[in-house]
């Protein structure tokens, strides 16, 4: 293997026994935030499944009107925003006192925890815009901590190449001994970014509790024989003695697999709040109410 970063050695992620496809699914376009068109593909309708993965949305479209309006001023509580900007330019600010912008290869973490208001607003008026915004769940103990953010620059992401034809941005996790920009205890998230040249694959090491999914946003691909067309998601089965998953790709492809540990703990949602009872989540709707989300300290 070879680097692209030469502060990240990578080594090799050895799959003896790959997990197959669970099955393929396609996302669900609504709009969101001030008027953004998105594809929806981790609903509220998998969140068991894939706990503990709340949602994903795919954003990208170079028509102005389909995202400038962006995401104004909103509340959040309960759990953590990842989000990964493929091309574009966005600007966060929140409550806590944070300002970042997100540009193109460049990654934005939020731990909502206690209560954060936030927007996110396009800093571009033509072009395309796309990316990526996944929920992670925060574990009962950790619903009420501190709000925290970071912005990562695509230089500021680790990334390696492959002899067998794949270029992986390691978001959060690790992969083939590279460490990612993000890593939490509790959850374990892996979060990869992988470019695949025609004909090229990628296996990568998953704990096996871990629940997980692949998304095809460029090409074509497969898992284990199992067709992932462009715009697609794949669940990987928990299959019993799996250790990893093994990608290879049809043609030119851009993939994003997404594992986690499960909390295995009760959810109750009201659109941004993510909490564990209903009398937890009816205090946050208060809370918003009366003013109290945002406050600090």
């Amino acid at each position: 293997m070879t680097t692209i970063n030469p502060a990240v050695t990578p080594t090799s992620d050895q799959v003896q026994h790959a997990r197959t496809v669970e099955r393929v699914l396609a996302g669900q376009a609504v709009m969101d935030g001030a008027g953004v068109k998105i594809n929806r593909l981790l609903t509220q309708t998998l969140q068991r499944r894939l706990d503990p993965f709340l949602m994903l949305d795919a954003f990208g479209s170079d028509q102005a009107n389909d995202y400038i309006a962006g995401f104004p001023d909103h509340p959040h509580r309960g759990f953590e925003t990842v989000s990964y900007m493929v091309t574009g330019r966005m600007r966060h600010k929140d409550s806590a006192g944070h300002e970042g912008l997100l540009a193109s290869g460049g990654l934005q973490w939020m731990t909502a925890g206690r209560g954060v208001i936030h927007s996110e607003m396009p800093e571009q008026e033509e072009g395309v815009m796309e990316g990526f915004q996944l929920w992670l769940n925060l574990p009962a103990k950790d619903k009420l901590c501190q709000p925290w953010y970071r912005d990562f620059s695509h230089e500021q992401v680790p990334q390696f190449a492959t002899v067998d034809g794949a270029t992986v941005k390691v978001i959060a996790g690790q992969s083939h001994g590279v460490i990612g920009s993000v890593q939490r205890a509790v959850t374990e998230p892996i979060f990869l970014d992988i470019t695949l040249a025609a004909g090229a694959s990628f296996s990568q090491q998953l704990p096996p509790g871990h629940n997980a999914f692949i998304y095809t946003y460029r090409g074509a691909v497969s898992v284990e024989g199992k067709a992932v067309p462009c715009a697609r998601m794949a669940i990987l089965a928990n299959d019993q003695g799996a250790d990893g998953v093994r990608i290879e790709a049809q043609e030119a492809s851009r993939v994003i697999l997404i594992a986690g540990h499960p909390l295995g703990e009760p959810i109750a949602q009201h659109g941004p709040f993510v909490m564990n009872t209903q009398d937890e989540l009816r205090t946050a709707i208060d809370d918003f109410r009366a003013g109290r989300l945002g406050e600090q300290g």
